[in-house]
């Protein structure tokens, strides 16, 4: 249940969604040319609560549910993603580790100032060799007296350069019956022996920061373990996981709209021998598709997101909206370059943007790929075992 009714979420969506099309959209070449969030626009996003729009109230969080926090992700779809990512970990992958895995000191001690955006949490899973299959997990944690010391390098990790905290997933023993053998610990940035490397240079998605991150010997006390037991590890990041593939798939759908108002937009004006671009019926099925997707791919999120708060479906559900909508959004980007021509492969042209930005989408938070096995899997499984 919401800790906040249907009534008073609907201010905050419009609030979120003027700040978005009259704040940053008219800033984006700013945010592509400088590959960077604006000090102005952060400050902004932080004093309108969105640093943890997804945290509990009771730790200073505005206690949005998953049904809420779509919504939400479809407005910041509709912008640079860079502005999602800046405070997408806080409220998704590492703020709900601790929100649900946490011990109530280290809710204390981390919750209100992730929310305040004080503290930028990093989620610090994927590696060089293990990516959305955490199981293949290679950094480790030995216990060392009373502490945890931690070695190994985490790969793409978002924020990391700003980060002031990192939920690091590391091995603790080899996987056996009982569990995998993987542990979460909460490992401030300026600890002794963890380094940030330089920030990636990536394909799109300007301004989102990403880096490498090494351990070398990075000694935590035992307060540091999240949930205070070796195998919550895990079960934190396949629940994380899953509550961030519907958030990326209404990101996704966020993106399709704004390529489509982008195309029709383009198609009602441009001319060619005379005659506006969207008379021709080619062009009118090319949009056509567009809208399919877009509104196929906002219910579908949004039945997704109602299964996961309800408890009906946390698995197939959320692997079934990724997949889809970040499957969408790559031909609706591709089509709205379709019908701009020559145009949209110009860069400062915002569809050449959205076309290189979304194709992040079907690679993080586990492949399309990882999603069709999830799927396929689960429900040959849930048969299986029913006769």
């Amino acid at each position: 249940m919401s800790e906040v009714s249907p009534e008073d979420f609907a201010p905050i969506l419009a609030q979120v969604r003027r700040f978005v099309r009259t704040r940053v959209v008219p800033r984006e070449q700013e945010i592509l040319d400088s590959d960077a969030v604006p000090a102005d626009i952060r400050k902004q996003t932080a004093e309108m609560g969105l640093f943890g729009y997804a945290i509990p109230q009771e730790w200073g969080g505005l206690g949005l549910d998953l049904v809420q926090d779509v919504e939400l992700a479809m407005e910041f779809g509709y912008t640079s993603l860079a502005l999602r990512s800046m405070f997408g970990t806080n409220n998704g992958i590492a703020g709900q580790v601790l929100v649900n895995y946490g011990t109530e000191e280290q809710k204390q001690r981390w919750l209100a100032a992730i929310a305040s955006g004080a503290v930028v949490a990093s989620f610090a899973l994927t590696e060089p060799g293990a990516g959305s299959n955490p199981a293949g997990l290679r950094t480790k944690a030995v216990r060392d007296g009373d502490d945890w010391v931690i070695d190994g390098q985490k790969r793409f990790i978002t924020n990391a350069p700003s980060a002031d905290l990192f939920v690091v997933f590391a091995r603790t023993r080899p996987a056996d019956d009982s569990g995998p053998g993987i542990a979460v610990f909460l490992v401030p940035a300026d600890s002794e022996g963890l380094y940030v490397g330089p920030k990636d240079k990536k394909m799109g998605q300007e301004g989102a920061l990403t880096a490498d991150v090494t351990f070398t010997g990075v000694r935590v006390p035992a307060s540091a373990l999240v949930g205070g037991s070796e195998d919550v590890g895990y079960r934190a990041a396949m629940t994380s996981l899953a509550r961030g593939r519907v958030h990326i798939a209404a990101l996704a759908v966020g993106s399709a709209q704004r390529a489509l108002d982008e195309t029709v937009a383009y198609a009602a004006s441009a001319r060619q021998g005379g005659t506006a671009i969207g008379d021709f019926q080619l062009v009118q099925a090319m949009i056509a598709d567009q809208q399919t997707g877009v509104m196929a791919g906002r219910a579908l999120v949004r039945d997704a997101a109602a299964q996961y708060v309800s408890g009906a479906d946390r698995r197939i559900a959320p692997s079934v909206a990724k997949l889809f909508c970040t499957e969408m959004v790559g031909k609706v980007a591709d089509l709205a370059v379709q019908v701009h021509g020559g145009t949209g492969y110009m860069r400062d042209v915002p569809v050449e943007r959205i076309y290189r930005e979304v194709r992040l989408l079907r690679l993080y938070e586990g492949t399309s790929e990882i999603q069709r096995l999830i799927i396929g899997g689960g429900l040959v499984r849930t048969e299986q075992k029913s006769q």
